[in-house]
């Protein structure tokens, strides 16, 4: 092995490059995660070396690959010295982004090699393979493919290195038998093509870090360290991020405060694709829900000591603010391809706004939460009408109390009640979709969790929408499935679930 071939991109762009161009030395670049190097690369990295003088081969950093949790099953380490093993290499180098870009702008290769597979631009979920081409070729490279038998590391890894569970592997050969990679690209891109409406309360989520020393010498509480607070948009404002990764014309109507540090926040963390029609209100504040965690020592996830909030008693907002809300519900819901009805239970959707989305929605995603502020007086059996829906356990049986011990029973009753298919999340048992009178499971796709807080707006904002695009509850469960497991990897609202990853991670599940 030869451990010089692996450098760094600055080590390549300031030393390698400048020697090679010298020696007029053809440059051919290969690109990818390479988690189980096959047979099919080894021929692929044959095929690149016979296109050039010198082979360069990068890997995606692990925290950019995007193939779900637990991937990739080997570590950059790992990686990087198998391939810098292998003869026909001559160097090897290590990615940092989602994209191939930085090591394009390091190597400037003569020709770019990607496999037969990424022939047909049109059909790359990620829609980079043609930004990459353009940027190749404004470096005075092209891109080319190698040919011969395409071989799978996803499919090797699922299938022998337990990437995944018995209990997924099986649901998926069954699923795959019925639905296509192709079809799910097709329902994501009918729905992308919606306008959607996401109504519901916008609600900061403060999250504060603390590290636990101990009891308190002369109490029973913690005593703690305050190490850091991190801010993020959660509510409904976190489904819309959701979704417009997913569509480009995505609204999101709210009542908020009008606390001066909140406009920068909206407009930092709420994209271009986001529109806000948010009525500002004198009289009710931007509802603020802050958690005090610990970090586990031993693994990235987290420890909930206690939550706060600032949500008034009684929740009542005024009646400017509420009509001027409602006044534009009236006129502008039934414009809308889909309207997300995010219910918190916090006021915001009661009486005239309720009345109006069931009225005026040509489709409508209903989720109807239960928390600690409104334990048993929220209730999604409240409404009488929805097109879709999507709930947990808990609020299934605060729903319907004679059925506690009866869940199949419930959903259906509630499916009836509301005269819509639907989900009902189960954590790590994953969920259930309830189509007619049929019920069908969906096994967690992953048991790796950092924190569950996202985990559930992810599942009702993707489920939703491939729902609204006329896909079936299954299908619609197993992408919002995907969703779930993403955002249970995310620090409460940190990030959005982009559609690249869930489409990724649903060609690994399908490669089974």
């Amino acid at each position: 092995m030869s451990v010089g071939k692996i450098v760094t991109k600055e080590e390549f762009r300031c030393r390698i490059r400048p020697m090679l161009r010298s020696e007029q030395k053809k440059i051919v670049l290969c690109h990818g995660v390479f988690d189980l190097v096959h047979p099919g690369h080894m021929i692929h990295f044959e095929q690149a070396r016979h296109m050039g003088d010198v082979l360069v081969v990068s890997v995606t950093a692990a925290k950019y690959v995007r193939k779900g949790p637990g991937r990739p099953y080997f570590d950059d380490e790992m990686r990087t010295r198998f391939l810098s093993a292998i003869s026909v290499i001559d160097y090897v180098m290590l990615s940092d982004g989602y994209t191939v870009d930085d090591i394009i702008e390091a190597v400037e290769p003569d020709v770019y090699v990607k496999g037969s597979e990424y022939a047909n631009e049109d059909a790359d979920i990620t829609g980079k393979i043609r930004e990459e081409r353009e940027l190749v070729e404004r470096h005075g490279g092209r891109l080319r493919f190698t040919g011969g038998q395409v071989f799978s590391s996803t499919r090797l890894i699922n299938q022998g290195l337990s990437g995944l569970s018995d209990e997924v592997r099986g649901y998926m050969e069954d699923f795959r038998q019925r639905f296509s990679m192709e079809e799910l690209l097709g329902w994501a891109e009918k729905a992308g093509r919606m306008r959607i409406l996401v109504v519901g309360d916008v609600i900061l989520d403060r999250y504060t870090y603390c590290y636990v020393q101990g009891l308190m010498s002369k109490d029973m509480g913690y005593s703690a360290r305050l190490m850091s607070t991190e801010d993020h948009l959660g509510g409904a404002a976190a489904v819309a991020r959701h979704l417009s990764s997913f569509s480009t014309d995505v609204t999101l109507a709210s009542i908020v405060g009008n606390e001066k540090e909140l406009e920068p926040r909206l407009q930092g963390e709420l994209s271009g694709a986001i529109h806000r029609m948010l009525v500002h209100s004198d009289c009710y504040p931007t509802i603020v829900k802050q958690r005090y965690l610990v970090k586990n020592e031993k693994r990235e996830d987290y420890r909930k000591l206690f939550a706060i909030n600032n949500i008034p008693s009684p929740a009542r907002f005024d009646e400017t603010s509420m009509q001027r809300f409602c006044d534009w519900l009236e006129r502008e819901a039934a414009s809308y391809d889909a309207v997300f009805l995010c219910d918190f239970g916090h006021g915001l959707l009661s009486g005239r706004a309720m009345d109006l989305l069931q009225e005026k929605a040509r489709y409508l995603v209903l989720n109807c939460q239960t928390n600690s502020s409104n334990h048993g007086l929220n209730p999604i059996t409240k409404y009488r009408r929805a097109d879709a829906f999507t709930l947990d356990q808990k609020e299934l049986m605060l729903a319907f109390p004679g059925l506690a011990n009866q869940e199949e029973e419930a959903l259906k009753a509630l499916r009836t009640h509301l005269r819509a298919d639907g989900w009902l999340t189960r954590g790590s048992l994953g969920a259930w979709a309830v189509e007619g009178e049929r019920i069908r499971s969906c096994p967690a796709f992953t048991l790796t969790v950092k924190d569950t807080v996202g985990a559930g707006d992810a599942f009702y904002a993707v489920s939703g929408f491939f729902a609204a695009s006329g896909a079936p509850a299954e299908v619609s469960m197993f992408m919002g499935n995907i969703a779930g497991a993403l955002g249970a990897n995310i620090v409460g609202n940190r990030d959005a679930v982009e559609k690249v990853n869930v489409l990724k991670y649903a060609g690994t599940l399908m490669n089974v």
